[in-house]
């Protein structure tokens, strides 16, 4: 099956997304590119938003969220039921992310990463697969706290 990537940013996410979006049509990944389109002044949420819906509804199986620091466009993400939206600035969360978390949206900083390790971020994640076993029931606990 051919992976889906949801791709998101507001304006000062926008020139990484460009690159990561490069980069992951380079490595035969699906991209749905929800903006933003340019530089102009825009709200996180919006994307943020796009993204996590269309995880949930399965148009997409993973998502990508950049913004200047990445804690907006996490925290918004993560609003959303059924997403777990992971904040990484290094490859050894991106992968525990994964591993631990099942993590299904990445969010990424702009303004606090260089291009090359985000790539390496996203490289990393992508490859990651959930482990399972005793962090199922940890995810199962997180997924029953959107109940209340």
């Amino acid at each position: 099956m051919e992976m889906k990537i949801a791709l998101g940013s507001d304006h000062g996410g926008f020139e990484l997304k460009e690159i990561i979006k490069d980069w992951l049509l380079a490595h035969d990944y699906k991209v749905e590119d929800f903006g933003s389109h340019d530089t102009l002044s825009c709200d996180y949420p919006d994307s943020a938003a796009s993204v996590a819906r269309a995880i949930v509804s399965g148009d997409a199986q993973l998502g990508i969220l950049i913004c200047g620091t990445g804690i907006g466009m996490s925290i918004a993400a993560n609003k959303v039921h059924g997403i777990r939206a992971a904040l990484c600035h290094d490859a050894f969360s991106a992968k525990m992310s994964r591993a631990h978390n099942n993590a299904n949206v990445l969010a990424l900083g702009q303004r606090v990463i260089g291009t090359g390790l985000a790539l390496d971020i996203v490289e990393t994640w992508l490859a990651g697969e959930f482990e399972g076993g005793r962090h199922q029931r940890r995810i199962d606990k997180m997924t029953a706290l959107e109940q209340d």
